[in-house]
Order: structure tokens, then C-alpha cells, then sequence
């Protein structure tokens, strides 16, 4: 009888100290540092209102501007029109725009792309998995991607319209 409860008390002990090194092993082995300039953006993979799967690494060789933003963001809605008239300008010249809504619906985001005639692709971070790998805390929060994939400026916070037509040129394609 004592051996089996000291038998019992081994194997609890153990599952307990297994459960304990593989929540730390996955703590400090996971990347969860967030974006820096001049290091590669993460690749991700979001659904676009569409319901088509885009991914980040598509657009290699073009400029990136991913900006984050919500609906209930005052910020996010006044510097919307200013994305959209500069993305009619750097559109042709190799410059996309990916603005991830966080953690929103389908529909509310795409009420939103309509009230605002917003052309460029709207993706949609419902787990904010991306959010969170990006270290995304203040929104809007945008990151610009050159056409190697590097991440050459962060802003945080609404930016003018001059201050995205700026960020945009930094991020022309040579040759464009």
C-alpha cells in the first residue's frame, strides 16, 4: 500500500514537472519579439474581406505599408482617406497597402472599406495573431516594407498625409 502512494505521488510529480518545463521551453523558444527596423517583416497568411487568403510574402518586390487599425479608432478613420488618395498615387509604382483590421467582423470592416472607398486590401486579424508577432500597442500603428522585405520605418500613431506620402516614397521600388 505505501509503495503504490509513493509510487502515485512519483508520477504526479513528474507530469507536474514535465507540464512546468514544457510551458517555459515554449515561453523562451517561441518568437515573440516584436518587429524591429532593418530586420525582415514576419510573413503572415490573413483573410482579405473576400474571404481570400493573402499573404505577405506575395508581394515581394513591391513596397509594403501595413497599418494596423480598428473601426472604433478615431485616428484610424481620419487617416483613412489619406491612405487611400496616396495609394491612388503609389499604387502604379509598385507600393501596395495592407490594413489589418484587429480583432473585428467581416461585416463591420467591410461597412467601413464602403463608407470610406478604400480600394486597397483590407485583411482581417480576428485572433490578432499577427497584432501580436508585429508588437502592435497603439493604434494605428504602421510598418513600411521595402521591396526586399526589410522594414525600413515604424509610426505609431495617426500620421498626416504628408507624413504617408513620405513613408511611401521611402519605399518605392528601384526602377520604379
Amino acid at each position: 500500500m505505501r509503495n503504490k502512494r509513493y509510487l502515485l505521488r512519483v508520477i504526479v510529480l513528474g507530469i507536474i514537472v514535465l507540464a512546468i518545463g514544457s510551458a517555459f521551453f515554449t515561453a523562451y523558444t517561441s518568437d515573440d519579439t516584436p518587429v524591429k527596423i532593418g530586420e525582415p517583416a514576419p510573413d503572415f497568411v490573413l483573410e482579405n474581406l473576400q474571404g481570400e487568403q493573402v499573404r505577405l510574402s506575395d508581394y515581394k518586390g513591391k513596397g509594403v505599408f501595413i497599418n494596423f487599425w480598428a473601426t472604433n479608432c478615431p485616428p484610424c478613420r481620419e487617416e483613412m482617406p489619406y491612405m487611400e488618395t496616396q495609394y491612388q498615387q503609389f499604387k502604379d509604382r509598385g507600393v501596395e497597402i495592407m490594413a489589418i483590421n484587429i480583432a473585428e467582423s467581416r461585416l463591420a470592416a467591410s461597412r467601413f472599406a464602403e463608407r470610406y472607398g478604400l480600394s486597397f486590401p483590407i485583411l482581417l486579424d480576428q485572433d490578432r495573431s499577427v497584432t501580436h508577432r508585429y508588437g502592435v500597442i497603439p493604434i494605428p500603428s504602421s510598418f513600411f516594407v521595402d521591396e526586399n522585405g526589410i522594414v525600413v520605418a515604424k509610426v505609431e500613431g495617426m500620421m498626416s498625409e504628408e507624413m504617408i506620402k513620405e513613408k511611401m516614397e521611402s519605399i518605392v521600388p528601384h526602377g520604379k
